[in-house]
């Protein structure tokens, strides 16, 4: 049995909202995801950067700042991106 016009543009709009809802479900995820790479790379960036401090000569030591941690941890999710 056909639908009537006016039903089948319910359906239409009824796919056209679950399209749109998918759609950015997979965009939050997406976006989530990303958050989660980069606090991960924040993370590793100051391990590998306090680690190089501790195995460095006392004199040869300089203090880890949030800018160094920032930067490293950025090249690391260029790295991983590329």
């Amino acid at each position: 049995m056909a639908l009537t016009a006016e039903q089948q543009s319910q359906v239409d709009v009824q796919n056209a909202t679950d399209d749109h809802r998918s759609a950015n479900q997979i965009a939050g995820q997406a976006d989530q995801q990303a958050k989660l790479t980069k606090i991960e790379a924040m993370r590793m960036a100051k391990d590998v950067l306090v680690e190089n401090r501790r195995v460095s000569a006392a004199a040869d030591a300089t203090a880890i700042t949030d800018s160094d941690i920032v930067t490293f941890a950025a090249t690391l999710v260029t790295f991983v991106n590329s």
